[in-house]
């Protein structure tokens, strides 16, 4: 969930391959290794979500505990993929983060290109419906069991433009300022708080949308809710970066 790719780590041993001049840009891994790791981290995401959601529901009736486990792991879960996966892919896991670094990059700068958009979204999709299977059969449950979980209220979708614009903001926020080494710890807490805080439950986020429809748990969203989330997703992820154009405005020099 993060905007940028963080800074190989410099080896201390000595090495016979050329060295690049100082000051470059590291070397991005492989494309295919990148997709993997937003497939992956995706799925385990997925996964975490669902499965705490299963769990939940399974220890306590309290509608309140469940949410408060189910909020919890996917914390604990989403910070350490970020920090596992950050340096690998930028660890997004999610279509409107990918969408918008690519927005925000289009024109020269460090973000994603359009061919690693068209690699990272599908993988990002296909990894959600995986981590919803997953999670489904390591609780004995039927591997694809369409959710019943209606959630096309207007005031939930709201809830959506809200999650996602602030977590557009927070993201590229840290990254204007310079910041992204707290993504782990800052983007897992924006969402926790945001389980709480939203009427949705923050899902913010189209690839996890989709794949929490395969599963008719706690955590669900049944395939009907699909559409309206997605596009609120993606208008708040809209409003977000217009938020950071007007906050994050670059510093004026002394003599202006």
């Amino acid at each position: 969930m993060t905007a940028t790719h963080e800074s190989a780590t410099v080896s201390a041993m000595p090495s016979a391959a050329p060295q690049a001049a100082p000051g470059a840009a590291p070397p991005r891994r492989p494309l295919a290794a990148r997709a993997t790791a937003e497939l992956v981290g995706t799925a385990a995401l997925v996964a975490v979500v669902i499965g705490s959601g299963i769990q939940a529901t399974e220890l306590t009736k309290d509608v309140g505990v469940q949410l408060l486990a189910n909020s919890l792991a996917t914390v604990f879960g989403l910070g350490v993929l970020i920090l596992l996966l950050g340096p690998v892919s930028g660890a997004h896991f999610n279509p409107v983060v990918t969408l918008a670094e690519w927005w925000t990059g289009r024109r020269g700068g460090t973000g994603v290109t359009i061919r690693e958009v068209a690699a990272y979204v599908p993988a990002q999709i296909v990894g959600a419906v995986a981590g919803a299977i997953l999670a489904d059969a390591m609780f004995g449950r039927p591997l694809v069991e369409w959710s019943t979980h209606d959630r096309s209220a207007g005031h939930l979708l709201l809830g959506e433009v809200v999650a996602t614009a602030g977590l557009i903001l927070m993201i590229f926020g840290l990254a204007r300022t310079d910041r992204l080494r707290y993504a782990p710890v800052a983007v897992a807490s924006y969402i926790g708080a945001a389980y709480w805080f939203t009427s949705s439950t923050s899902f913010a986020n189209p690839a996890v949308t989709i794949g929490r429809a395969f599963s008719d748990t706690f955590a669900g969203i049944a395939p009907g809710s699909l559409a309206g989330f997605i596009v609120m997703q993606l208008i708040g992820g809209v409003v977000g970066l217009a938020l950071v154009a007007l906050v994050f405005v670059p510093e004026r020099g002394a003599a202006e």
